[in-house]
């Protein structure tokens, strides 16, 4: 059994499970808390005996009692498993509900190009666009979300999916060293994530490109590809990764040592900069927006954006829930745990006259 994997089975002819059966191995510990204190209250008996005749006991070691300690420790015991059973999320009983799924279809477009690698944002462009993708999928809600990677040419990553855990899966296999085909061709990235909008089944009414990119186009097919994202009524997010001063893009080895900075055919150090004006023309065109955020991340608020946009059912599925029944664990056992904490260990002194 894995940690967290729930389980089920019939008690009575009642459905029964456990949410989270791993905790019930805190019902150790209380066997440990109730051994060990027994083992203490006949111990510091057994020696009060061994100095003491019993006969004496109650006028030299007056309040001494084995009764009081072993009750105090066996509601310790009792609260501690309680505990344990109330977050083993013991579930009783269940009921069947009809759960739909309303989302919007989300393609992220993120830029793999060798300028990518620049490491004017830490520890570079690449990671600073993969960082803002994985917190994308974190903040959606029910979204479809497909990821089309682009350098010189465009391929989709990851189809449509509400598989978040999947996309970040698919997302972390990306390196710019594998793409075949060097430079930028944002006009391509922006078709293929057209056509998977356009070609998902069941597809939602309002849909969204987020482009992650630092914006240096050197292929010249955008307008044409925004043309095509206008007509099918498609709003594109563009999130700007880099800065507006330049920065070298460093070359690696195949062992991934940077060994120089990319030149030009005249030796010249290639300066890659961010094209912020590119990047807002480009969303303003569709009906987007430009979002960028140099100190911090800036997706929450595309985020914000797309959960404002009308939602599409995507499916529909019965569903069965268990009643959570923790609660009548968790009290009780709480209650135990406060009279133990109430109870003195040992009984209050007598005056003598």
């Amino acid at each position: 059994m894995t940690l967290g994997a729930s389980i089920r089975f019939t008690l009575l002819g009642y459905p029964v499970g456990l949410g989270e059966p791993w905790a019930l191995v805190l019902l150790a510990v209380a066997g440990a808390i109730l051994a060990l204190g027994l083992f203490h209250a006949l111990r510091r008996r057994a020696r009060v005996r061994a100095l003491v005749s019993e006969r004496l006991t109650d006028v030299l070691a007056p309040g001494l009692s084995v009764t009081r300690p072993v009750t105090q420790v066996t509601l310790y015991a009792l609260g501690t498993a309680l505990f344990a059973v109330a977050l083993a999320q013991p579930q009783c009983g269940s009921s069947t509900e009809l759960v739909k799924r309303r989302g919007v279809d989300v393609v992220v477009a993120l830029d793999a190009s060798k300028s990518m690698l620049a490491r004017d944002v830490q520890p570079s462009r690449l990671e600073r666009a993969k960082l803002e993708l994985s917190t994308l999928l974190d903040e959606l809600k029910g979204d479809r979300v497909g990821i089309v990677v682009f350098a010189g040419d465009a391929f989709i990553q990851c189809p449509l999916t509400s598989d978040y855990a999947a996309a970040k899966m698919f997302l972390r296999a990306v390196d710019p060293q594998q793409m075949q085909e060097g430079g930028t061709n944002i006009g391509a990235a922006l078709d293929v994530s057209r056509r998977v909008l356009e070609e998902a089944n069941r597809g939602a009414k309002d849909r969204v490109v987020v482009l992650l990119s630092d914006g240096e186009d050197l292929s010249g097919e955008v307008d044409d590809a925004v043309a095509e994202l206008k007509k099918a009524e498609i709003k594109v997010y563009t999130v700007g990764i880099g800065s507006e001063s330049g920065e070298p893009i460093p070359v690696f080895d195949k062992h991934g040592q940077m060994t120089d900075y990319l030149k030009d055919a005249s030796g010249t150090t290639v300066l890659s900069k961010l094209d912020r004006t590119g990047l807002s023309a480009l969303a303003e065109a569709t009906g987007g927006e430009f979002f960028f955020a140099p100190k911090a991340v800036a997706v929450p608020e595309v985020a914000a954006r797309i959960d404002k946009l009308k939602k599409s059912e995507f499916e529909s599925r019965l569903t069965v829930r268990y009643d959570e029944r923790f609660q009548s664990f968790a009290v009780p056992g709480l209650a135990l745990l406060l009279a133990g904490m109430l109870l003195r260990p040992s009984s209050p002194r007598r005056r003598t006259a």
